[in-house]
């Protein structure tokens, strides 16, 4: 793998902006930074964890967290590629903000979702609540807030304690979310996502002072290209899973669909609980999206926008792709094809820039009508594949296994006479984790969950306990559970890269 010919920790506090850099795509610090994370063994993990629904739950090869990492890599290059070779006030406005280089946002989509857990956003929710109930943690577990974990602290390069060692530029263009727990307010996300914990702030306060232009609480401009990114690969790859796999019933779609437009008038006279308290009524759940985003987003939601974005998906989704069920044949690759190019070269047209956006957008966007169509294709999947009772039911399987793994391995450290047998990667991240608390204690009293002793060691083990479980892969949180609980004879193998 390729090296600089400096320092690598020179490349962690220049302020690496294409301001500086706008002839120079090949730079090599951001060449690096994109190397050192694609041959990260954490983003090699990817492939073994779940997008939405698992390799094993559906029978066939779906979209994994790499697969869907790659694509969203590709569609931010080619929104990058267009805005820094823009010669218009768009292309000022993003050179003046610090640039949007094509390389790091590839790096950042390699990287943005390092830090999901086994099972998805199941695991995600599951890995919050132990955090908080088991060991007090009042941060909990974020995916976002470990992926910038993993970058400056857990993975590691060449040398301890710096992480993947990156630049400012890619670690500022993950940060999707640029606050602690807690601090998001009315901004996007609000304040149940965050993008670090409070122990890995000073890194975090370093990487986004190289753009002093950007206001505090917003995103990077190479960061909002991701985050788009990420939006308009979610909605469409996730959709051609659920098409290949059958999921998508045309005939319930359709009724959604047809009986909110038909219905419309009725549905607008209903309060919401009488909405929310039926929501397998066709029609219901299509409105409370358009009332979700009016609450949330009144700075662009529309209602004309939504119902012509609501017009498009029914024709195109619901009336074209899904009407004709996917077989196998090359007919119906080449439709699915023409289908996700189609949508995703419209998409990437539609992006505009802005220099003082709304509290709830960032300096790249999408437009209003794009905007309201990635919504209602996000209900697809929200409506019709999330709230599956069999699916339910598979989840709920999957977060006992996290519990059992967490409360396994929080056991056996407690058991002095045989805590030193532990795994050793274990271990590593408790001690990890414990410096890092007692150095917050030190340097930070204010941020530290308690100020020094034996709970603040508590605490600390329970981030390293949950950042090791974090760390596995679906097939590899299974395996381990099966050994914990002593019900399996595949010893070695089973226990690979403990």
């Amino acid at each position: 793998m390729p090296e600089t010919t400096t320092d690598p920790r020179e490349a962690r506090t220049l302020p690496e902006t294409l301001n500086e850099f706008q002839s120079a795509e090949g730079h090599p610090h951001f060449r690096v930074d994109l190397e050192r994370i694609r041959f990260s063994p954490f983003y090699s993990r990817l492939s073994a964890v779940t997008q939405v629904i698992s390799q094993a739950g559906a029978g066939l090869a779906v979209h994994n967290r790499l697969t869907h990492s790659v694509k969203v890599a590709a569609v931010a290059r080619a929104i990058a590629t267009h805005l820094s070779t823009r010669r218009n006030e768009h292309g000022r406005i993003v050179a003046e903000l610090g640039g949007a280089h094509a390389v790091v946002v590839q790096a950042a989509a390699a990287a943005h979702d390092l830090g999901h857990p086994p099972f998805g956003h199941l695991g995600e929710q599951t890995l919050d609540r132990l955090a908080r109930t088991r060991f007090g943690l009042t941060e909990g577990f974020e995916g976002n807030a470990q992926t910038y974990r993993i970058i400056t602290r857990l993975d590691e390069h060449d040398r301890p304690g710096v992480g993947l060692n990156l630049t400012a530029a890619v670690r500022a263009a993950v940060l999707k979310y640029p606050w602690r727990r807690g601090q998001g307010g009315d901004r996007r996300g609000g304040s149940s996502k965050f993008n670090h914990y409070a122990i890995d702030e000073p890194d975090v306060r370093q990487a986004l002072a190289a753009y002093p232009r950007i206001e505090p609480g917003q995103q990077t401009v190479e960061c909002s290209i991701m985050d788009i990114s990420d939006d308009i690969a979610y909605s469409l790859h996730d959709l051609d899973d659920f098409y290949r796999a059958g999921l998508l019933n045309p005939a319930t779609l359709s009724a959604e669909f047809r009986t909110w437009h038909r219905e419309l008038v009725r549905l607008r006279s209903l309060d919401e609980a009488a909405l929310v308290a039926d929501t397998r009524t066709p029609g219901h759940s299509l409105e409370l999206l358009w009332r979700q985003l009016r609450r949330k987003d009144a700075w662009i939601a529309d209602p004309d926008a939504f119902a012509e974005a609501v017009a498009k998906v029914s024709t195109e989704v619901i009336d074209g792709l899904v009407a004709e069920p996917f077989d196998g044949s090359l007919a119906s690759e080449r439709s699915l094809a023409r289908f996700t190019t189609g949508w995703i070269a419209r998409l990437q047209s539609s992006i505009e820039v802005h220099r003082h956006p709304d509290v709830r957008s960032g300096h790249v966007s999408l437009s209003r009508q794009a905007w309201h169509e990635v919504a209602v294709l996000k209900f697809l999947h929200q409506r019709f594949i999330l709230e599956r009772p069999d699916l339910a039911v598979y989840q709920r399987g999957q977060a006992s296994v996290l519990e059992r793994l967490v409360d396994g391995f929080a056991a056996w450290l407690d058991d002095l006479r045989d805590a030193r047998r532990a795994p050793r990667r274990l271990i590593d991240l408790v001690d990890l984790a414990t410096d890092d608390y007692r150095r917050l204690a030190r340097d930070a009293p204010e941020l530290a969950p308690v100020q020094a002793g034996a709970d603040l060691d508590r605490r600390a083990r329970g981030r390293g306990i949950i950042d090791y479980v974090a760390s596995l892969t679906d097939a590899q949180a299974t395996s381990l559970d099966a050994m914990l609980a002593g019900r399996t004879e595949r010893l070695w193998d089973a226990g690979q890269g403990l």
